[in-house]
Order: C-alpha cells, then sequence, then structure tokens
C-alpha cells in the first residue's frame, strides 16, 4: 500500500514538472478567455480599410472557440454599422460556435455598437459597455444623391439603357421617382424587421423600453443602454474577467492570420500592398467608399 502511494506521488510530481513547461493556457486548471477585436465598417471596404465581413472573421472566430480550457470567449466591438446581410452572417456564426462548443460569450463594446455593430453584439450571451460607449441605432438607412441638375449646368448629357423596367431605380442623375422610393422604403421596412425581431430574439425580456422607443434608429450612451435593456452591465474587459474566472485567468487575443504564408493562401485581406499592385481605375469608387465610411463614424462624433 505504501509502495503504491509512493508511486502515485512520483507519477504526479512527474507530471507537475512537465507541466510546468506547457504554455500557461494549456495547464490544468487555468482559465482561459480568448478575446476577439471586431473593429470597423461591417462589408465595406476601401483599399486602405478593409470592412469586416464573415469571409475575413471566420478563422478567426473558429480559432477563438477552439481553445483548451476555455471557459468563454470575449468579443470587443467597436463598430458603427454597415452591411445588415454581413452582421446578420457573423452574428449566426458567432451563435453556431457558441452552441457547438458549449461556450458563453461575453461583449464588450468599445466606442460604438450601433446598427449592424449593436446586431453583432446581440450574439453575446452578456453585453458590457463603458458609461461613454454608444449603443442602439436599431434602423436602416440608405442615401443618395441628386445630381441631375449639376450635369446640366456643366453640359453633360446623360446617356442610360436598360433592359427591365426599374433596373435605373434611384439612379443620381436622374429625377427621383416616387415610385422607386416607395419601393425602397419597403424593402428597408422589410430589413427592419429582421433587426428587431434578431433583437427581441437575443435579449428577451431583458428589454425594458417600448418599441417605438427602443427601434426608431435612435441610439444611447452606457447607463441608459443598460437602463433599456440593450446592455446588462457597465464593465471593461479586464475587471469583469478577473473578477469573474480568478487573477490568473488568461485573455489570448485571437487575430487573423497574417504574413506571406497567409497572403500566398488567399486570406490575407487587402492593404496597402494590394493597392499598389492594382490599376487606378477603381480609385472613384474607392474614394466615395472611404467618405462614406468616414461618414458612418462621423455620425456617431467618432
Amino acid at each position: 500500500m505504501a509502495d503504491d502511494l509512493s508511486v502515485r506521488e512520483g507519477w504526479n510530481g512527474w507530471i507537475d514538472r512537465v507541466t510546468a513547461w506547457l504554455p500557461a493556457r494549456l495547464r490544468r486548471g487555468t482559465a482561459v478567455v480568448p478575446v476577439v477585436r471586431l473593429a470597423g465598417v461591417i462589408g465595406a471596404v476601401t483599399p486602405l480599410r478593409p470592412g469586416m465581413t464573415l469571409a475575413g472573421l471566420a478563422k478567426t472566430l473558429e480559432r477563438a472557440f477552439s481553445f483548451k480550457n476555455a471557459k468563454a470567449v470575449a468579443l470587443l466591438i467597436n463598430s458603427p454599422g454597415g452591411s445588415p446581410v454581413q452582421s446578420r452572417q457573423i452574428y449566426l456564426r458567432i451563435r453556431q460556435l457558441a452552441e457547438e462548443k458549449k461556450l458563453p460569450v461575453l461583449v464588450f463594446v468599445e466606442d460604438v455598437a450601433a446598427s449592424g455593430g449593436y446586431m453583432i453584439a446581440c450574439a453575446g450571451d452578456e453585453i458590457f459597455c463603458d458609461p461613454s460607449s454608444i449603443l442602439g441605432s436599431i434602423g436602416v438607412v440608405g442615401g443618395s444623391f441628386g445630381l441631375q441638375e449639376a450635369i446640366k449646368k456643366i453640359g453633360i448629357e446623360r446617356r442610360l439603357y436598360t433592359a427591365g423596367e426599374h433596373k435605373a431605380m434611384l439612379d443620381p442623375f436622374l429625377p427621383e421617382n416616387p415610385d422607386d422610393v416607395a419601393r425602397l422604403k419597403a424593402i428597408q421596412r422589410d430589413i427592419h424587421a429582421i433587426f428587431i425581431a434578431l433583437v427581441k430574439g437575443s435579449r428577451g425580456a431583458r428589454l425594458k423600453g417600448a418599441d417605438d422607443e427602443l427601434f426608431t434608429g435612435e441610439y444611447w450612451a452606457g447607463d441608459k443602454s443598460v437602463a433599456l435593456g440593450l446592455a446588462d452591465a457597465i464593465g471593461d474587459l479586464r475587471s469583469t474577467l478577473r473578477a469573474r474566472y480568478g487573477k490568473k485567468v488568461l485573455t489570448p487575443v485571437v487575430a487573423p492570420s497574417s504574413g506571406m504564408l497567409s497572403g500566398l493562401l488567399g486570406r490575407r485581406q487587402p492593404g496597402a500592398a494590394a493597392l499598389a499592385l492594382d490599376t487606378l481605375a477603381g480609385l472613384p469608387d474607392d474614394v466615395i467608399s472611404a467618405l462614406e465610411t468616414r461618414a458612418i463614424w462621423a455620425k456617431f462624433g467618432f
């Protein structure tokens, strides 16, 4: 009996010595909460600042949910919104992974989680924010310009050829057609209804405001967002995770792959190097896209 006890103690000691050489996140009993930062406009892509898309984030999210000893996955969100399609697809992928891996998702809002950014935040089981964070903007927006008078003044004749009665709908160089506007607003109402259903399905009874307050496209600072049930509490990532999982909790940041190999494999997002290799044919569109991106952030004071 004494010999058996001695063998077990020796074996455990050997395991402890081997374990000491392992990275901290692989040691037994170590709490790990991988962190993924989701920042920027969703879906909009400019040459120097690629936007968030599911294609660009899928691998990063999968890596975060595959960590050994993970107790949860934390998302740092800083986004004014963008594409409703990409926002919802990112939301769905996060929820799918959370259910597959049986891991809670904790969302921490930085400057802003508005419109599509808030849609992604709703993928969290809990949402935390700073008192000065901005949340909400649960609505749909679209815009254009009316340039038909401008081209008249500078002597430009608009020539447009289409097959299909509504193919040139909302063309900025043609006078505005009320029927086209009505069609656009009908589509916006459909998308808005999808957004509202997602928020209600995610937040449930935690929502405290009336529909005609929460879903008008308005947005609020952190404390008011908590009072309305759009967020659960005021809190930062480090303090919240240490209070919940202990002072030794590890929070490795999971970033997209980078470097030459990932670029050769096609996983690298476009940046300055890609711009240098491309022609300048798309530069006007890129400038407009950059201005639109700036305008989206400016709406929230950033």
